[in-house]
């Protein structure tokens, strides 16, 4: 194993999705849109086993399942600009770095569509996203037209860039979300994206995802009061899916007085380091 091999991938908002139940967890997934992000996850390999992120133990079933599909052994050490459990994606990000680095330490030969496959199912069957991994393989601001991974899943995207703020108030789980009825999400999520595909622009992205988040009823109490902020201060943002977090383009939440992190779209998709 050549332990110096590193994978970034980027953080990961979605605004709005639908979900696809199938029983091939590579054609699972979900439909919708979101923004790459620049904060994002730095995976690498050690002797041993475990997962640790930013120097603590934790358990994540879809990282256990890569080891397990590319018949590995080790100790998954990651660092995070971003918390588990707050819609960043962290966990798909954890799962492709995972299979990112492993294909190269271990000189498994695998193609990335390959990789992205592995971790895309392994989130899946863990229950933690269904379309995080594909669009952090991706970048920028993946548009996910068709469920799944490749070569099933068919993805766009907008030509944008720009800084990007975020604040989080808390978790939500996304199992919790996924594993109950999703037909009023669902039916949500058709309809934002109807309205992305039919203007693809990112203030549409914004606007889609407000609606949804009231539609399929995921609006938190406090989320909906920071949204509103920002509205009223002239800005943009909204709901990530699925954390008690807000997201908003250029400056909407400084300006709307609350201490936010920010970063920028990320041009790139996951890569080797």
């Amino acid at each position: 194993m050549t332990e110096s091999v590193r994978a970034f991938v980027p953080g990961h908002v979605t605004g709005f999705f639908s979900a696809h139940p199938d029983d091939d967890p590579t054609r699972a997934g979900s439909r919708g849109a979101g923004v790459a992000l620049t904060d994002g996850v730095t995976v690498a390999l050690e002797e041993g086993s475990g997962i640790a992120v930013d120097g603590e133990e934790v358990a994540l079933e879809a990282v256990d399942r890569v080891l397990d599909a590319l018949r590995v052994e080790a100790r998954v050490v990651a660092e995070s600009d971003l918390p588990l459990g707050a819609g960043f994606g962290v966990s798909g990000a954890l799962a492709l770095g995972t299979a990112l680095v492993v294909n190269e330490a271990f000189d498994r030969g695998l193609s990335e569509n390959e990789l992205v496959t592995i971790a895309h199912g392994a989130e899946v069957q863990a229950g933690s996203g269904l379309g995080d991994v594909v669009a952090q393989a991706r970048g920028g601001v993946p548009i996910r037209l068709e469920p799944g991974a490749p070569p099933h899943g068919a993805l766009d995207g907008i030509p944008a860039r720009g800084r990007v703020e975020y604040a989080t108030f808390g978790e939500l789980s996304t199992e919790a979300v996924l594993s109950g009825d999703t037909g009023e999400l669902t039916a949500a999520g058709g309809r934002a994206l109807s309205s992305l595909v039919a203007e693809p622009t990112l203030e549409t992205v914004m606007f889609a995802s407000r609606r949804f988040a009231r539609e399929a009823g995921l609006l938190t109490p406090t989320v909906h009061d920071v949204v509103t902020d920002v509205s009223a201060a002239g800005g943009e943002a909204s709901m990530a899916m699925l954390g008690e977090t807000v997201f908003a383009l250029g400056t909407g939440l400084t300006d709307a007085g609350y201490d936010a992190d920010h970063c920028a779209i990320s041009a790139a998709g996951a890569h080797l380091l």
